[in-house]
C-alpha cells in the first residue's frame, strides 16, 4: 500500500536582517560635524560650500565604489612596448584615473596655493574627503601639494609649479609642456640608507649650468607615473661630494624619454591602488633646485609639507573608522540589544569617537599654524616643532584604533567586502613614510636642541594650559622637567608621546570640546590608558557617541 506524505514546507535559509546598510550617498562634509568644525574654528568657514560640494561626490556610491575597484585592481608594470621598445610606464584601472581627477580637479594639490584664506586648512580637509573615498591616491596628490615650496627655489621652475597647481589630471604620457597639468613624485630614499639620505650614492655629473646628468639606484619612487621627480644626488668628487637636490623630468629637453628605468613595482601592504617603484636612473637628465650641497635645506620644504599630509590622512583615517563602527553598532543588535546600548560598547565608541575628534582637533591646529608661519614667528616656530610630535602620535594611533573599528564590526569587518580590512591596510602608512616613529622623535629633539624659537614657543603653548586640570598639570611638569635636564636619544618616544598628549588635550579645551576634553584627560592623562573602555574615570558617552554620529 503507498503512503502519500504531505509536501515539506521549504524553510528560509537566507534571510538577511540585523544588518547594517553600506554607508553611501552621504555628504561627508555636512554630515560630519567634527570636520566642519574643525574648519571653522580655524578661519575655513569661506571654503564651506567648496568642501560640501566635493564630500558629497567623495560620500557617493558611484566614487566609493571606485576606490574599491581601484585597489581591487591594483597597477602593472609594463617596461616595454609591442615592439619591445623601453618605455617604463605603469598601467592603472579606470576607477584610479577616475579617483585622480576627481580629487585633482577638486583642489586637493592645488588650493593651498591659490587662496591666502585658511590654505592649509582647506588643503588638509579636502585631503581627508579625498581619503574617504581611497587612501591611495592622497598620495601623489599629497607630493603634487608639497613640491611647490621646494620648487620655489629654483628660478626655472615656475612652468613647473604652474602645471602642479593646475587643479587639472593629465595622465598622458607626454612632456610637461604639452599637458593641462602636472603630477610630481619623489625618489630619495636608497636601500643601504633609508631616512638616512646622507648614505645616497645616486651621482650627479654636470653639463652646464644647473644642468646635470645623475645615475644611481633609488629604493622608493612613490607614484613612478609622475610628469617629475624631486630627488637627491651627489655632486663633486671625494671630499667635496656635497648632497642636491634635483628635478628630473619624464622627459628629456629633446623630447625624447629620460633614461628612468623602472625595475619593479612594490608589493605594499596597502596603498594597493597607487603604485610605489624602484627606479634606476641612468644618465638621466635633471636640473638642479636650491643651491648646490643644500638638498636636505631644500626638501626639507616638502618633506615638512608632506607629513603634515601625514598626520592629517592618519586623523581622517581615524575619524572614517569612528564613524563606520558608530554606524554599525547603531543599526546592529546582539543579545536582545542594540550593539551601542550595551555598556561595554558605548565605553569603546564613545573613546573612539574622542580620539577622533583629538586626532582632528590637534591635526587641524598644525594646519591653522601653516596658514599663519608666513605672517607670524611665533605660529611659523609652533608649525616647525608641532608639525613632528602630532605625526608621532596621530600615525601611532591610527593602526589601534582603525582595528578597534573593526572588532566592533565583529566577523562582518575582517572579510574584504567590508572597507575596515583597507583601511586596516593603509594605517601604518603614514607611521612608517616621511619618517618612522624613531626617526620622527629624534627629529623632535633636534628641533628643540637646533632651534630655541620653537623650544620657547612649544614651552608657551603648554604653559597656557596649566590651572585647570591636576594631572594636565603634572603632565606638563614633567615635560618642562625634561626640557630643562635635556633629553637623551633613548627617551625621545617618551617625550613625544607626553607631549602629543598634552598638545591634544590642549586642542581640545581651546576648541571648547568639554565631553572630548573631560574624557582625554581622565582616560589619556590622569588614567595613562591607551586602551579603549579600560581607564578610570566617567566620560560622557551620550554626548562623544553623539559628536561622533554622521548627522544623517
Amino acid at each position: 500500500m503507498t503512503q502519500h506524505h504531505a509536501p515539506r514546507t521549504r524553510l528560509r535559509t537566507h534571510s538577511v536582517f540585523n544588518q547594517s546598510e553600506p554607508l553611501v550617498d552621504i555628504n561627508l562634509f555636512n554630515a560630519d560635524r567634527i570636520l566642519a568644525d574643525a574648519v571653522s574654528r580655524n578661519g575655513g568657514d569661506v571654503h564651506s560650500d567648496r568642501l560640501s560640494q566635493f564630500g558629497a561626490l567623495t560620500g557617493s556610491a558611484e566614487v566609493q565604489e571606485w576606490g574599491r575597484q581601484a585597489n581591487e585592481n591594483p597597477p602593472r608594470f609594463k617596461p616595454f612596448d609591442r615592439y619591445g621598445r623601453r618605455i617604463d610606464e605603469v598601467e592603472f584601472h579606470p576607477a584610479y584615473h577616475q579617483l585622480m581627477h576627481a580629487g585633482l580637479e577638486a583642489g586637493v594639490s592645488a588650493a593651498a596655493w591659490h587662496t591666502d584664506t585658511a590654505p592649509h586648512t582647506l588643503h588638509s580637509a579636502l585631503l581627508m574627503l579625498m581619503g574617504h573615498a581611497d587612501a591611495g591616491v592622497c598620495c601623489p596628490m599629497s607630493m603634487t601639494y608639497a613640491c611647490v615650496p621646494a620648487l620655489r627655489h629654483a628660478s626655472w621652475a615656475g612652468d613647473w609649479i604652474r602645471g602642479a597647481t593646475a587643479s587639472a589630471y593629465d595622465p598622458a604620457m607626454k612632456p610637461m609642456a604639452e599637458k593641462a597639468g602636472l603630477t610630481i613624485g619623489m625618489a630619495m630614499t636608497e636601500k643601504q640608507g633609508g631616512s638616512d639620505v646622507r648614505a645616497n650614492e645616486t651621482r650627479a655629473v654636470s653639463i652646464g649650468g644647473d644642468e646635470v646628468e645623475l645615475t644611481g639606484h633609488k629604493w622608493f619612487c612613490s607614484a613612478p607615473m609622475s610628469d617629475g621627480f624631486l630627488t637627491l644626488g651627489y655632486e663633486g668628487d671625494g671630499e667635496n661630494a656635497a648632497l642636491s637636490c634635483f628635478l628630473v623630468p619624464r622627459w628629456r629637453p629633446d623630447g625624447t624619454r629620460n633614461t628612468i628605468e623602472i625595475q619593479r613595482l612594490k608589493d605594499k601592504l596597502g596603498d594597493r591602488s597607487n603604485a610605489s617603484s624602484e627606479i634606476e636612473y641612468h644618465g638621466a637628465y635633471a636640473r638642479r633646485v636650491g643651491e648646490p650641497g643644500r638638498g636636505v635645506r631644500t626638501i626639507i620644504d616638502m618633506v615638512n609639507h608632506t607629513r603634515l599630509d601625514c598626520l592629517a590622512g592618519s586623523a581622517g583615517l581615524i575619524r572614517t573608522a569612528s564613524f563606520h563602527a558608530i554606524w554599525h553598532a547603531d543599526r546592529r543588535a546582539a543579545f536582545q540589544r542594540r550593539l551601542i546600548d550595551q555598556p561595554l560598547m558605548r565605553e569603546v565608541l564613545a573613546e573612539l569617537a574622542m580620539e577622533a575628534e583629538a586626532a582632528m582637533a590637534l591635526a587641524f591646529r598644525v594646519a591653522h599654524a601653516f596658514d599663519k608661519m608666513a605672517s607670524d614667528p611665533n605660529e611659523a616656530a609652533l608649525a616647525r616643532i608641532l608639525t613632528p610630535i602630532a605625526k608621532y602620535w596621530i600615525c601611532k594611533r591610527a593602526p589601534y584604533l582603525v582595528y578597534e573599528a573593526m572588532e566592533a564590526h565583529g566577523g562582518a569587518g575582517f572579510v574584504e567586502e567590508s572597507p575596515l580590512p583597507r583601511m586596516f591596510r593603509q594605517s601604518p602608512l603614514n607611521a612608517i613614510w616621511e619618517g618612522s616613529g624613531n626617526v620622527i622623535a629624534l627629529d623632535t629633539l633636534r628641533a628643540l636642541s637646533r632651534d630655541p624659537e620653537s623650544r620657547e614657543a612649544l614651552l608657551a603653548c603648554l604653559a597656557r594650559g596649566k590651572g585647570q586640570n591636576a594631572a594636565l598639570d603634572a603632565l606638563i611638569g614633567r615635560i618642562e622637567a625634561s626640557l630643562a635636564g635635556g633629553i637623551g636619544e633613548a627617551d625621545a618616544r617618551r617625550f613625544s608621546e607626553e607631549a602629543a598628549l598634552a598638545l591634544s588635550a590642549l586642542a581640545l579645551m581651546d576648541a571648547g570640546l568639554d565631553a572630548a576634553s573631560d574624557a582625554f584627560l581622565a582616560r589619556r592623562i590622569a588614567s595613562q590608558s591607551t586602551t579603549l573602555g579600560a581607564g578610570h574615570g566617567q566620560i560622557d558617552t551620550e554626548k562623544l557617541i553623539e559628536r561622533g554620529r554622521l548627522a544623517v
